[in-house]
């Protein structure tokens, strides 16, 4: 995949932002609970009485959103360099390191840090640091 740096737009990447932290906020003052991807999605393999309805709704409304984008504006172009054994063999390490890191990347990084975890803050340096390395790592040996 390769990023187009000279097309960064800095106001929608903003707009984008405080989209995100609002939501954050909005669903942790209304719901009591974190917007941690793979908590919400774990939890449906495990679900407790009342859960399942509010977890469906959320994971629904991260595939509904794009769509309903995709009704008004051009989606970009999505190309994908890597062998699907490569992309299999990523997600499952993103999903094992979820569940030893406590959580994804959403949940820490979003949420966690806005809360001044400081369990959050030292699991996102260490997500961005061993992706900046394994990124320039891959690079370095294809």
């Amino acid at each position: 995949m390769n990023i187009d740096l000279t097309a960064f737009t800095p106001a929608a990447a903003l707009a984008g932002g405080l989209l995100i932290g609002l939501a954050a906020a909005v669903f942790v003052l209304f719901n009591g609970r974190i917007a941690g991807i793979s908590g919400i999605l774990g939890g449906l393999f495990r679900p407790r009485h009342g859960d399942i309805g509010w977890r469906l709704s959320f994971i629904g409304g991260l595939i509904v959103a794009p769509l309903i984008y995709a009704l008004f504006w051009h989606l970009p172009e999505i190309h994908i360099e890597a062998h699907p054994i490569t992309l299999i063999v990523a997600g499952l390490m993103v999903g094992f390191g979820t569940r030893i890191g406590s959580g994804c990347t959403s949940g820490h990084g979003v949420c966690g840090i806005s809360r001044l975890s400081f369990r959050s803050i030292i699991a996102t340096a260490i997500f961005m640091a061993l992706g900046f390395i394994i990124v320039y790592l891959v690079r370095q040996w294809s």
